[in-house]
């Protein structure tokens, strides 16, 4: 006879994820993780026009219609860094130049050496942490040094190893760029 115990003892053997907290491992997430974009359906409460970060996922999505979206994959905050809420597009910028903050420098100090204690400022191309693109985050009329932007490491999209910014690889944020103008809402969960 199948019973409710039945049920539960073979569910739980044959589909042990299904029974997980939401925050699994990186290893598995990675499995089913694609970051290329994708026509996906959306929940209708999200205006076409706006963008969507899920950090938890990893995906940014860009709404285009009732229930519609573009999803694409990103690298997100590593953690104590990450940024929710809701902010707007206040710049755009092709092959930004780069600097990082006081205190990305003070955290890691190896790492911006050429910075500390100088004006550099990293120019835009290839080698650029920013990547090809940068949207720039804005709340208040004031920047808040987060960008939604491509990478130099294409291999952190889906991971969480930002200062806090969105990276997307190069070919997926210039589409965005085109997509997207200044003003453009961006809603972080």
């Amino acid at each position: 006879m199948f019973t409710r115990r039945t049920f539960l003892t073979t569910t739980t053997l044959a589909a042990p994820a299904l029974f997980l907290p939401r925050a699994v491992s990186a290893k598995t997430q990675k499995q089913d993780y694609d970051p290329n974009p994708q026509v996906v359906r959306i929940r209708k409460e999200f205006e076409p026009g706006q963008l969507l970060v899920l950090p938890s996922s990893y995906y940014l999505y860009f709404v285009t219609d009732k229930r519609k979206a573009i999803r694409y994959g990103v690298g997100v905050g590593q953690a104590g860094l990450e940024f929710t809420g809701q902010a707007v597009i206040g710049v755009k910028k092709e092959w930004p130049t780069w600097r990082p903050t006081d205190e990305m420098i003070e955290r890691s100090p190896r790492t911006y050496a050429k910075f500390k204690g100088t004006d550099y400022i990293e120019p835009g191309g290839p080698n650029n942490p920013l990547g090809a693109r940068a949207l720039y985050l804005f709340q208040g009329g004031r920047d808040t040094y987060i960008r939604i932007h491509g990478t130099t490491q294409p291999d952190t999209i889906g991971t969480a190893a930002s200062n806090g910014c969105f990276r997307m690889i190069n070919e997926h944020v210039i589409d965005l760029y085109d997509r997207v103008p200044v003003g453009t809402t961006v809603t972080v969960l």
